[in-house]
């Protein structure tokens, strides 16, 4: 595991900010792989990579004192976001639909809020939280329905076309919510993240060799690089995403964190070549806001969960 000695909070907090910006290139870089590789195959490549590049750079000590509790069910809910999430892209029919399906998933944030809540039975929220919601709410349903804000038909027909990715993504926002808040109790301070990403990829090379597309394709220099920048931004993330919670202002990068959806947008459509409306931006941007406000509306629980994850 990387050890690091001496990192001031202001460089940690640093480092853990350049992890948003990695998480920000993501669907880029899965939709892109995905169109040369195949959904199944592709998300199993990347996660190979990855959890690689994890054992390198965080390889776990003391496994026999990780409790089992957090291994079977954290790695479970670990598990089904990643695969809801790189398979609601993968599965998109174009790159627009992509990028829509990357917004649902950032209802993710909202999810933490509401199950940490739950699980304080409401005692760290304050008036913020409600209109956070409802505007994150309206911001995704205003990106999934082609301009049209508050116009349950035009949803239902805009995602009617192909529903699976869109039900993908907001199962993954849900899951991770769970995990989130849950698992850090269970944990008592290990990280599992090395061994969950291995799991990852196993279970996509599982999925792949049975209900994969198994598709003849001829893979050029380029997209292999796609490939694999796509594994080494993903465990890089996590790597700087470390350091900037162990070492740095974990208040910080939660507010940053609020900037990937539209970072991510920007980043996806310019890469894949998407042109998105501009009734989208402000639809990115309502879920942005509606997200912070949530996280302005609760203390410190939400801030940790939070700290798990950005992307």
């Amino acid at each position: 595991m990387m050890r690091l000695v001496s990192f001031s909070i202001r460089n940690a907090t640093l480092v853990g900010m350049v992890a948003i910006i990695l998480w920000s290139s993501m669907v880029a870089l899965v939709r892109s792989t995905t169109e040369a590789f195949g959904p199944t195959q592709a998300a199993a490549l990347i996660y190979t990579i990855a959890a690689a590049g994890l054992w390198i750079i965080r390889r776990p000590r003391g496994l026999r004192r990780f409790p089992v509790r957090y291994l079977l069910i954290g790695g479970l809910l670990f598990i089904s976001y990643e695969i809801c999430l790189t398979l609601a892209v993968g599965l998109a029919s174009d790159a627009t639909q992509a990028i829509e399906v990357s917004v649902v998933n950032y209802l993710w944030p909202t999810s933490v809020v509401l199950f940490s809540l739950h699980a304080n039975r409401g005692r760290d929220a304050n008036w913020l939280v409600v209109p956070g919601v409802l505007i994150a709410t309206i911001g995704v349903t205003w990106a999934v329905s082609g301009g049209k804000i508050l116009d349950p038909g035009a949803v239902a027909s805009h995602v009617s076309d192909n529903p699976v990715p869109y039900l993908l993504a907001f199962t993954g926002a849900v899951v991770w919510g769970i995990y989130s808040v849950h698992t850090p109790r269970m944990a008592a301070g290990h990280d599992g993240i090395t061994l969950f990403f291995t799991g990852v990829a196993l279970s996509y090379w599982g999925i792949h060799l049975v209900h994969g597309i198994h598709q003849q394709v001829t893979v050029t220099a380029g997209q292999i690089l796609v490939l694999i920048a796509a594994g080494s931004v993903m465990a890089s993330g996590y790597a700087c995403w470390n350091i900037g919670i162990l070492h740095g202002n974990v208040t910080a990068l939660a507010v940053g964190s609020y900037a990937t959806p539209v970072l991510s947008a920007m980043f996806s459509a310019v890469v894949l070549r998407a042109d998105l409306p501009g009734s989208f931006w402000w639809a990115v941007g309502f879920v942005a806001l509606g997200s912070a406000l949530s996280w302005l509306g609760t203390r410190s629980s939400s801030v940790r969960a939070i700290g798990h994850r950005t992307h």
